[in-house]
């Protein structure tokens, strides 16, 4: 009897690679669409006021991506991130301006600099929990202040320094041209920033959806589950804060160069505040929250200082008549949408943009009636 010979099973058939996580679905791929053209158009037809404006709540949001990580998946409270975002200032007017480094370089100096820093600060600081570590962080920025006002070989001291680093392999995005056209200051910033920007989303959004970033979940649910799962509490706290205060410190690059001029003055205890409510607006955890509110926050200073004149009662500061300053009005309105959003709506933007979509949703899925011609068959 003849022994039935032993074939090989069927190699399964192989599936087309799938497109990356974020675009995978209709709607994702729609967006995706609409933000590149919005990213290539919006410098062509809007003046150079909002570009400016837009410049600056694009750099925002790069610095509340690393407070995100922070505070939204690590749960660590930190009011010290203004300090980063100064030292990120100053290397940027170190490396590009003194040293003459090209724009790649200085701001990955500036990242590394201040990764640094919060590796070293990282393990003091994060030994603590809760109003401990706030006050701790909140020491930083006093601390900050103290050496950018007497460091005036690199600070320029109370007076400030200029920071004008020099084009960068040939391009100058203060006057930046190719072929035939000529783009003005406020368009080729725009462009750079919002491209830095999405480098850093797609950075985010893929650690939070790593094991690194499970780990960061579990050590703010409960940390003492996630160490007896195996995760190094120790070890991650210092690596979110360093990353943290890496991301602080490359805000505070393109922001210096933005600006050409920083002061101490600039990073104080209000622009930390400024960055808590951008996160808690925007949306605590959420991927993209510190993009919506870097656009509804970080950009509201600048605006509230253009139309300043229009508003009832809110003077420039400089002698004019009026209930408030200009200053003042902009620390009012962050104690207010910090307290508002906390109590109405504590996952912020993001949470209010999924609800609208999903209503929407379920507004296109309603089936439609049948008439009897159709039933007939």
């Amino acid at each position: 009897m003849s022994t039935p010979a032993v074939t090989d099973p069927p190699a399964p058939a192989r599936s087309a690679p799938l497109p990356p996580r974020l675009l995978r679905t209709r709607t994702s791929r729609v967006w995706a669409l609409v933000l590149v053209g919005a990213y290539v158009l919006a410098p062509l037809t809007v003046s150079d006021f909002w570009l400016s404006v837009l410049a600056y709540a694009g750099i925002a949001a790069i610095g509340a991506f690393g407070l995100n990580l922070l505070t939204g998946y690590a749960g660590q409270v930190s009011l010290g991130h203004a300090a980063f975002i100064g030292v990120g200032a100053y290397a940027a007017g170190w490396l590009g301006a003194d040293e003459g480094l090209p724009l790649p370089l200085w701001l990955l100096g500036a990242a590394l600099i201040g990764g640094v820093l919060g590796a070293v600060v990282g393990p003091f600081a994060l030994r603590l929990r809760g109003q401990y570590l706030v006050v701790v962080t909140l020491g930083l920025v006093f601390l900050a202040e103290h050496v950018f006002r007497n460091w005036r070989g690199l600070t320029g001291g109370n007076s400030g320094r200029a920071i004008d680093p020099p084009a960068s392999f040939g391009v100058d995005f203060n006057d930046f041209s190719l072929g035939g056209f000529a783009a003005s200051r406020a368009q080729s910033w725009f462009w750079l920033i919002w491209a830095l920007v999405a480098v850093v989303a797609l950075i985010a959004a893929n650690l939070a959806r790593s094991r690194a970033g499970r780990a960061l979940q579990a050590i703010r649910d409960r940390d003492l589950a996630a160490e007896l799962t195996g995760v190094d509490i120790a070890r991650t706290k210092v690596a979110v804060f360093a990353l943290s205060s890496a991301l602080a410190a490359l805000a505070g690059a393109l922001l210096g160069a933005y600006q050409e001029f920083v002061s101490p003055s600039e990073w104080n205890l209000v622009l930390s505040i400024q960055y808590i409510a951008i996160i808690i607006v925007g949306g605590l955890g959420s991927v993209y929250g510190p993009v919506l509110g870097a656009v509804f926050v970080g950009s509201m200073p600048r605006v509230i200082e253009e139309y300043s004149s229009s508003i009832p009662g809110v003077s420039s500061g400089a002698g004019d008549d009026g209930v408030i300053t200009v200053f003042a009005l902009n620390q009012v309105l962050f104690g207010v949408l910090i307290i508002g959003f906390l109590i109405a709506e504590p996952r912020g933007l993001t949470a209010l943009a999924r609800r609208v979509a999903a209503r929407v949703n379920r507004s296109s899925a309603t089936p439609a009636r049948t008439t009897d011609n159709e039933e007939e068959t």
